[in-house]
């Protein structure tokens, strides 16, 4: 019996941080030996609001693959590839978008709140805005059964499941796989230093390649309970963004619970707090960024898994294909498609 498939992905526009380690690596390394794995660069999806910059996407999919392999992808059970070598991906994507509304894109949560991050208004790129219907061919493509995503990008899927039961409906047939939402408790919750969403963009993020000196320098800044005047006073330690941190990575959950009492007791200096936090997250950070090294430093090794991986993913996407424009009744026996050759 075959496994199901699993799909994931990250856009290159830079390194990865502990928030993605949460939110999605953790969980791929983890569930890549119970699922048909495929993990994508999602290059093309990264120009859609980086059209100015495509040099920055175009070296940061080297970056991202490195920190796959740090962290524990294995490429000898899971296919790491680019979204852009795909054609079959946009090709889905026109005939998907024949199944959909305009406005069943303009409403989806996930768009609205992107386009307002992005200041976007009137002028709004085709490309950006009709993504979502992108990221539906990207699911779909290799027959997904499963989404691992955080909160944020659940209404993605379910647009994507939309699809699905469009397009069968129909054409009368059961084509395409309905995917479902995998969420890990943690990771979309993880704050940064600042409070705030982790993000590249905000500059809040502690990253799986960061050196211990730049660790221990961000966790200083990490937001502290700002009711608590003095060291004496009880804290909060749900405003205390180490406690995020240390619940997330300490190995000794009772330790963390001991902190928390005193912390809420009062008399704990936030600068020990702090100590602590940088402790636990050196100890976790620093073997990944030692794998993260000896891969970056063999790009040939590199640059191969990803070509190996491009082409398993290939492979699969074109069966979906060739299953839609089955259903479509556009398979034409008189021109035999390059990629089924």
């Amino acid at each position: 019996m075959s496994k199901k498939v699993i799909l994931s992905g990250d856009r290159p526009t830079g390194p990865l941080h502990i928030g993605h380690y949460l939110g999605t690596l953790k969980s791929r390394v983890e569930m890549q030996h119970d699922y048909e794995t495929f993990i994508m660069v999602a290059d093309a999806q990264a120009i859609t609001d980086n059209v100015g910059d495509i040099a920055k996407v175009r070296n940061n999919i080297f970056e991202v693959v490195c920190d796959y392999l740090a962290v524990g992808i294995d490429p000898k059970i899971s296919h790491i590839f680019i979204q852009s070598c795909l054609p079959q991906l946009p090709e889905l994507t026109m005939y998907f978008l024949n199944v959909v509304s305009i406005q069943r894109i303009g409403h989806n949560p996930t768009v609205k709140s992107e386009m307002k991050t992005r200041g976007y208004t009137d002028s709004v790129p085709a490309g950006f805005y009709l993504y979502p219907i992108y990221q539906v061919a990207d699911i779909v493509a290799f027959g997904t059964h499963v989404v691992p995503v955080g909160n944020d990008q659940v209404p993605m899927i379910e647009l994507a499941r939309d699809v699905v039961r469009n397009f069968n409906e129909q054409f009368n047939k059961e084509v395409l796989v309905l995917p479902e939402v995998y969420q890990p408790k943690i990771g979309a919750r993880l704050p940064g230093v600042d409070g705030n969403k982790m993000s590249k963009s905000q500059g809040n993020a502690i990253y799986l390649s960061d050196e211990n000196d730049e660790i221990i320098k961000k966790i200083k800044k990490m937001k502290s309970d700002p009711n608590r005047k003095s060291l004496e006073d009880p804290g909060d330690p749900s405003e205390a963004v180490a406690f995020s941190y240390l619940e997330a990575f300490h190995p000794d959950p009772r330790r963390v619970e001991e902190l928390k009492e005193h912390y809420q007791r009062g008399g704990m200096p936030d600068k020990v707090l702090k100590e602590e936090t940088a402790q636990v997250l050196i100890a976790f950070i620093e073997p990944i960024r030692e794998r993260r090294k000896e891969f970056s430093s063999q790009p040939d090794l590199v640059y191969e898994i990803i070509r190996k991986g491009t082409m398993a993913a290939e492979a699969k996407a074109a069966k979906t294909l060739a299953a839609v424009k089955e259903a479509m009744g556009i398979n034409y026996p008189f021109i035999k498609p390059h990629v089924l050759q």
